[in-house]
């Protein structure tokens, strides 16, 4: 199953429609994640065009994307494997134990809110933050997620930057 995780695409000051780059990820997507801050719910309708999606509410979020279907957190399972979803993870320190406890039985816990990529394990459990496509902040470009998953084991996570 290969997955495409997003965050952070903040609509419309950021995403004033889908990057080009993005295109032949989200129709090579079986599945596709965003961690939340997509702003309006339009971007999600978009998404949930290519392949079915799961989405969590952001901090920048509208009323309209929890009406969408976006809960503050969710655990679903995809191929076999456990995933968390959260927004705001909190402070970098302590954050591998904090999402395990918050997800105990979770593989992987995606994450948002701080448009840095990160792919980190720790204390039993991987976390990602895809960083974000459209506001890259200090990163030199936009990225998201790549996921390989197979037979409930991640095969490979990949961190992609978009063409600047």
């Amino acid at each position: 199953m290969r997955v495409l995780v997003l965050s952070d695409t903040h609509a419309p000051r950021r995403w004033r429609a889908c990057p080009p780059a993005l295109l032949p990820e989200l129709d090579a997507a079986d599945v596709i994640l965003h961690a939340g801050d997509v702003c309006t719910p339009d971007v999600l309708d978009l998404l949930a065009g290519f392949a079915p999606l799961h989405v969590v509410m952001g901090n920048n979020d509208v009323a309209e994307v929890a009406e969408w279907g976006a809960p503050e957190t969710l655990e679903l399972e995809l191929a076999g494997l456990r995933i968390g979803m959260i927004h705001d993870s909190g402070q970098r320190q302590g954050r591998t134990a904090r999402l395990r406890r918050r997800f105990p039985t979770a593989d992987l816990v995606v994450f948002g809110h701080s448009h840095i990529p990160l792919d980190e394990t720790g204390d039993g459990v991987r976390i990602l933050n895809p960083g974000s496509p459209t506001d890259r902040r200090r990163q030199p470009a936009g990225t998201f997620a790549v996921l390989d998953v197979r037979d409930g084991t991640l095969v490979e996570a990949r961190i992609e930057q978009l063409p600047r």
